[in-house]
C-alpha cells in the first residue's frame, strides 16, 4: 500500500518521496494500492493550533534566568534554583 507519510515509527513501513512513490512497481502477481489522503485531514486542527498557542504562553511564564541561582553544573547543563527559595536539606 502506498499512502501518506507515517506519523510514527513503524519498522515494517518505509516512507517514499513523491517521485519514488510514483515510479514504484510491485512484483509480478502483486497489486499496488495507492491511498489518497483527504486534503482537509492534512490541515492543522483546532487542537493543534490551541496546543501551539498554549506552548507559546507557557514560554512567556518561565521565570527569567536572572531570578535563578546556579546550584550545580555538569558540562553545559546547569541546575538552577529560584533565588528566593531555601536550599534543599
Amino acid at each position: 500500500m502506498l499512502g501518506p507519510l507515517a506519523t510514527f515509527a513503524e519498522p515494517h513501513c518505509y516512507d517514499l518521496c513523491e517521485d519514488h512513490a510514483a515510479r514504484m512497481t510491485a512484483p509480478r502477481g502483486w497489486d499496488v494500492v495507492r491511498l489518497a489522503p483527504d486534503p482537509e485531514a492534512l490541515k492543522p486542527s483546532v487542537d493543534d493550533i490551541e496546543a501551539l498557542a498554549n506552548a507559546v504562553r507557557e514560554i512567556g511564564r518561565v521565570e527569567p534566568v536572572e531570578a535563578m541561582v546556579e546550584v550545580n553544573r555538569r558540562g553545559h547543563l546547569r541546575v538552577l534554583r529560584d533565588s528566593g527559595q531555601n536550599p534543599p536539606n
